[in-house]
């Protein structure tokens, strides 16, 4: 960086454009901060938190979401070093970081002896995307869940929010976690075969961008895991999902899960590149 002048600083609606011409360098893995800024237009009293830009001279290079979850985009080690700087002095602790494992792995090395230990690691994610019909049949039973169905879907929810992460989100997130399952419903952002009353899988779009969207939240009932009903039922997720929302689909998942991974290759997806999370 000899000869430059580099700066970090919180994002403004004014910013808006430069942002979005930053994460569009690849609006898949960008697409949750491409949500968040067209969702807050980076108000801050609307982000619940702020996102910094780091600028090289004068032009605005890289970005990292900070709030809940912490979320770097387009950033290098350069610009990971300066948000590490800033985030580690600030005394608001975030649940998670998430996005590309360089980036994340490098922001983490420089605030773990501060925040860590870490609940847990997880350092290979590969990202997924879809943007072709699924490669099987799409189990037809897959569809929207309806707004009057939040008491039958919310309990599936808490069950794969637990698995996943660790922590129970009720008692983490109260009635907040209930309200957002209600409101993805809302949206028509939350799928689920439903049968006689009983949830068989279900999944939910988590961010959406110009011509992409990324899934969260699959969940299969554990009785029926290893069943073959997984991949047919992604599959039918991503038919929907494609026909109505965005032609690309993501998502990402843990590269121990080994069925996951293998149910989301045989419905089509490819690996697109590799995410880290750590969780706080």
């Amino acid at each position: 960086m000899l000869g430059t002048r580099t700066e970090v600083r919180p994002l403004t609606p004014y910013d808006l454009p430069e942002f979005r011409r930053v994460i569009e360098a690849d609006p898949h893995v960008n697409v949750f901060l491409r949500h968040r800024g067209d969702l807050t237009r980076l108000e801050p009293r609307w982000l619940g938190g702020q996102v910094l830009g780091f600028f090289v001279d004068g032009r605005l290079r890289s970005v990292c979401h900070c709030g809940a979850n912490v979320v770097p985009g387009e950033a290098d080690d350069v610009a990971v070093d300066a948000f590490a700087e800033l985030i580690g002095a600030s005394p608001v602790r975030p649940a998670s970081i998430a996005g590309p494992r360089d980036a994340v792995l490098r922001l983490w090395a420089s605030l773990e002896p501060e925040w860590g230990p870490a609940r847990s690691v997880r350092p290979d994610q590969p990202f997924l995307l879809i943007d072709h019909a699924p490669t099987i049949a799409p189990d037809l039973r897959v569809r929207r869940v309806m707004v009057d169905e939040l008491d039958l879907l919310y309990p599936a929810c808490v069950q794969m929010f637990t698995e996943e992460v660790g922590v129970d989100p009720e008692a983490t997130h109260g009635n907040l976690y209930r309200a957002r399952v209600a409101q993805l419903i809302a949206q028509g952002w939350s799928f689920a075969i439903v049968e006689d009353g009983r949830v068989l899988f279900k999944a939910e779009i988590g961010a959406t961008g110009p011509g992409t969207c990324q899934l969260q939240g699959v969940w299969v009932d554990p009785a029926l895991r290893g069943s073959g009903l997984a991949a047919p039922a992604v599959a039918g997720v991503v038919n929907l999902v494609r026909d109505e929302v965005a032609p690309t689909v993501s998502l990402y998942v843990n590269r121990h899960n080994e069925r996951a991974h293998r149910t989301y290759l045989r419905a089509g997806f490819r690996q697109h590149d590799t995410f880290a999370t750590v969780l706080l």
